[in-house]
């Protein structure tokens, strides 16, 4: 099973108030919920505006119980920082008394059964989380298969432009595929990535822990190859150093053109765009193929042939 429980909180009194977290936080239970082709994805839960602290709580220990293939917890609202460590504020807040302390939660994250804990905040100091302000403090560490994706680091501001979060926004793109691989899974670590290239580095700085064994996809979208496609590079190339000879028969324009050539030229071409596949000796494919050149894999492309040879995909 994979969960998720996902709050945005607008609700707070006074001048506090916020507009862009539930509105956010209904874009991402709707991008987890499925995966780009309308299969099911995560049971997602959403609870925005919740109202107290002892709710917020309540709706965290149900998440991280169970042994689940992926527990993941989303917040955005607002966060608070103080000499002793951060937390995610709810509407209840007082002096003292802010919110659920982010030790707390990556403590309940740790101590659950599910194989990969994962938490997104989208608040000011959302970087607190996982760092050690008190010698001694266990709960800064991150146990297996914890992985803290935070909008701003422990100093921070989170920002709003728009009517939406900063964080948030490039999140809800990354998961729409501008962060997917080229087998279309959007892992964590590449929608860190893809945040932390576009905030740049004089805006909020995006922060990511993890201690992991393996990866975990969040979402898949529609993979720029298809995987059958992308397994012909082994077929085309017997070894990763091959180079795979072009002679004008390859291209429809050419007088004698061959089909069976043709539509493994297309294969080649399609991976050429996403950078696997190179021509040697020209800049174009076409080229290749009508002055009987011939095109090589580039690092990326050996990268996904050892992969394949080594039966990892």
């Amino acid at each position: 099973m994979r969960k998720a429980l996902v709050v945005g909180i607008d609700e707070y009194p006074g001048s506090a108030r916020l507009k862009g977290c539930e509105n956010d936080a209904m874009e991402v239970a709707r991008l987890l919920d499925t995966n780009a082709d309308g299969s099911p994805n995560f049971d997602v839960m959403v609870s925005n505006n919740v109202k107290t602290r002892s709710v917020l709580k309540s709706l965290i220990l149900d998440l991280f119980k169970g042994d689940d293939e992926i527990s993941l917890f989303y917040f955005s609202g607002h966060g608070y920082v103080t000499d002793i460590g951060g937390y995610i504020v709810t509407p209840d807040f007082s002096r003292h008394d802010e919110g659920i302390s982010m030790d707390e939660i990556l403590k309940i994250a740790s101590l659950s059964a599910a194989r990969h804990k994962i938490v997104i905040l989208d608040c000011c100091h959302a970087g607190a989380m996982g760092t050690v302000t008190i010698p001694g403090n266990s709960a800064a560490f991150l146990e297996q298969g914890v992985i803290i994706l935070a909008s701003s680091r422990r100093t921070e501001l989170s920002m709003e432009a728009s009517g939406h979060g900063v964080f948030t926004n490039l999140l809800i793109d990354a998961l729409k595929g501008g962060a997917a691989d080229i087998g279309g899974e959007v892992t964590p670590g590449n929608i860190y990535s893809y945040i932390d290239k576009a905030l740049g580095g004089w805006k909020q700085r995006p922060v990511f822990k993890a201690n992991i064994v393996r990866t975990v996809s969040l979402r898949k979208v529609k993979p720029l190859v298809a995987l059958s496609e992308l397994r012909k590079l082994t077929e085309y190339f017997q070894h990763a150093d091959s180079e795979y000879p072009l002679d004008p028969s390859y291209e429809y324009t050419a007088e004698a053109p061959d089909t069976e050539n043709i539509n493994i030229f297309k294969v080649l071409r399609r991976m050429q765009l996403i950078g696997l596949v190179e021509p040697v000796g020209e800049e174009y494919m076409y080229w290749a193929a009508i002055n009987r050149k011939s095109c090589r894999l580039t690092s990326m492309g050996t990268y996904y042939w050892k992969l394949l040879t080594d039966k990892r995909i």
